[in-house]
């Protein structure tokens, strides 16, 4: 598959989530089998202010495509900090698909779609100056379907090189269902690829979401959480046509621990622990006698701490 200039080996891709894909989780879906990955979302005003906070979250070296997702709405801004962000991936993705009323009030992420003069001005700016395939990750429409394919013309015609499509409208949030109808809809409209999100949970809601929309590829979010065995799961299903691999629960606790790890060597304790709560709480979600445990985690603020926890959970499940 090709964006732009740069080729991607495979069709399934880790979608963007504040606070979720930092450095850590990246690499452990890279090591599942992610063909291509991406940053959390990252102001592009804060790192025309130079915010260090803001640009610490873009950096970390990769072994799949990764691709760089900056939001805002001011064209200079984007125009003067995309060679800035795209000098830390591959590819540099804007968002216009975030439905958080903090960054829709202040005209960002979802907004966009409301605008699409604005929208593929940003583009062409980020285009001009990125050095990089530039992308867009948007969603099928503000309160209604049928308002996407319109809005991705206008990105294409604006020189982005592929488009994400979340299946739902702003108005939905995470609510209701994803429609896939509407993202074949945009597969339709143009002539870049395209890239599908939204309800992909299992490998075989992958093969479907690839046969009923004709996207390129397809995009894990929640989906992911914990779960970063979906990755390997989903190729199989598309190489192999079956998947034979389903992790123990050990398997997924020692992965758990892992990403701790990973967690508290990038961030430091304090902070590392503090924010591998959530990914323990999802790691560990459906397994039997779980919620002494995440009692526990949440109370937890040393590495060892979870480690022992962990590990004695661990023994307990071959009890």
């Amino acid at each position: 598959m090709k964006i732009g200039s740069v080729t991607v080996g495979g069709r399934v891709f880790l979608a963007p989530m504040a606070g979720v894909t930092d450095y850590a989780y990246r690499l452990i879906c890279e090591k599942y089998g992610a063909d291509m990955v991406y940053s959390e979302m990252v102001s592009a005003k804060g790192l025309y202010y130079n915010d260090k906070k803001t640009e610490e979250l873009l950096k970390g070296g990769h072994g799949a495509v990764y691709a760089v997702q900056i939001f805002g709405s001011e064209p200079d801004i984007i125009e003067e900090v995309a060679p800035r962000a795209a000098s830390y991936g591959d590819i540099l993705d804007i968002n216009m698909g975030c439905p958080t009323p903090k960054i829709v009030n202040n005209g960002d992420g979802s907004a966009l779609l409301k605008n699409p003069r604005l929208a593929g001005e940003i583009v062409k700016r980020a285009v001009k100056t990125a050095g990089k395939p530039v992308t867009v990750k948007m969603r099928i429409g503000w309160d209604k379907p049928g308002e996407g394919a319109e809005f991705a013309k206008v990105l294409e015609a604006a020189g982005a090189s592929a488009i994400a499509v979340h299946g739902r409208t702003r108005a939905q949030f995470y609510s209701g269902s994803a429609d896939w109808k509407e993202i074949a809809g945009i597969v339709s409209a143009v002539n870049i690829p395209v890239i599908g999100n939204g309800d992909v949970f299992s490998p075989e809601d992958a093969e479907r979401m690839l046969n009923e929309t004709g996207c390129e590829a397809v995009m894990i979010g929640r989906g992911a959480e914990g779960n970063p065995f979906i990755f390997r799961q989903i190729r199989q299903k598309l190489e192999e046509k079956e998947v034979s691999y389903f992790p123990e629960p050990r398997e997924r606790i020692m992965q758990a621990l892992e990403h701790v790890k990973l967690i508290v060597r990038f961030k430091g304790e304090e902070r590392g622990i503090k924010e591998a709560r959530k990914h323990l709480a999802w790691y560990i979600k459906g397994m039997k006698n779980n919620s002494g445990l995440k009692l526990q985690i949440f109370k937890a603020t040393k590495y060892y701490e979870i480690e022992d926890l962990l590990s004695g959970f661990c023994n307990s499940l071959s009890k």
